[in-house]
């Protein structure tokens, strides 16, 4: 992952994604809260909520990064964790109170591999009472806090990959690959719940979202170390990079002053690169709109009055400027 370089000393306007590693006990919350104190910078959010007893990598946007969020929230995420077998728990993790114990003997390796290798693909997942899933406009975790129980809906998610690490007494160590909205606490009491003995999240670790893997993530006590020193911190992810997975089109320099005005222009006036249209139309696509030397000026969707590939007509709609207007200056 190429990263670019978060300047302190400069004035607070840097746009991107730092790659913060989360400390156990702290809410997301905290950890932007103290990381804006740090770098003084207001605009300042994060991608992925982690529960406080979870680490791992926590995406916290700066800048302009926060006006992507809901295009980084697709983001797959990679979990490293420890399923605890024959004790639920209220909550389905080690925070809760134990409310079932198993008497059952020692569930064998072969079951727990088995159970473990239905968990594969799409699966739903009833959220769990202590959650931010909000039910008419009220979230769960504040009517579990009041001893009550809601009846909620099932939501599907998907499992890309789920492995066993290790088997230890009734401890069973596990990676797993998913899409976002799985909940591995819920996870982890479903598989207990289909061995018969129950289970609940022991431990967890965050070790990847999307292209920010933990080897190279900072904590926040490394960002202020960074700040006090007046040394630059090489872990941004520019706004380009974060939102690479999108087809490109390049403006030419007659039409960047417009696109920079939030104005439609021409699609006959495009580049088009790496776009892949297969049996997708081309409505469906985001598009990074770029000028000619590369610099990232906005997102944008093809206009088409019949909805289907560019024609004569077309038009690229702007749904993001994410470039400075002074920028077409330079043109």
């Amino acid at each position: 992952m190429r990263t670019g370089i978060l300047d302190v000393k400069a004035p607070p306007t840097c746009d991107g994604i730092l790659n913060i590693c989360k400390p156990t006990g702290w809410t997301s919350h905290d950890v932007v809260g103290r990381l804006r104190r740090a770098l003084g910078f207001q605009k300042i959010g994060h991608a992925g909520t982690l529960d406080p007893a979870a680490t791992g990598v926590l995406p916290v946007l700066l800048g302009k990064g926060t006006r992507i969020s809901e295009y980084l929230m697709s983001w797959d995420k990679e979990y490293e964790g420890v399923l605890r077998l024959g004790q639920e728990t209220d909550t389905q993790d080690a925070t809760g109170t134990v409310i079932r114990e198993s008497c059952l003997p020692k569930v064998p390796e072969e079951a727990i591999c088995a159970v473990m290798g239905r968990f594969h693909g799409d699966i739903q997942q009833v959220p769990p009472m202590f959650s931010a899933v909000k039910v008419n406009g009220r979230p769960l975790y504040k009517a579990a806090r009041a001893g009550k129980v809601i009846e909620r809906q099932a939501r599907s998610v998907t499992i890309h990959r789920l492995d066993i690490l290790n088997i230890y007494e009734q401890d069973v160590s596990f990676r797993v690959v998913c899409s976002k909205g799985t909940y591995i606490r819920t996870l982890c009491a479903d598989i207990g719940q289909q061995l018969g003995v129950g289970g609940h999240l022991q431990s967890l670790q965050r070790v990847r979202v999307g292209p920010l893997h933990i080897s190279h993530a900072l904590s926040p006590q490394d960002i202020e170390l960074q700040v006090n020193s007046s040394e630059r911190i090489p872990a941004l992810l520019s706004l380009d990079e974060a939102l690479n997975s999108m087809p490109a089109v390049i403006v030419n320099g007659s039409m960047v002053s417009r696109v920079l005005n939030g104005c439609a222009i021409p699609f006959s006036t495009v580049t088009q690169q790496e776009v892949a249209y297969g049996d997708r139309k081309q409505l469906d696509l985001i598009f990074r709109v770029k000028d000619s030397l590369g610099r990232l000026l906005g997102l944008g969707r093809c206009a088409s009055p019949s909805g289907a590939l560019p024609e004569s007509d077309s038009q690229l709609v702007m749904i993001k400027v994410l470039a400075e207007p002074s920028l077409s200056a330079s043109y």
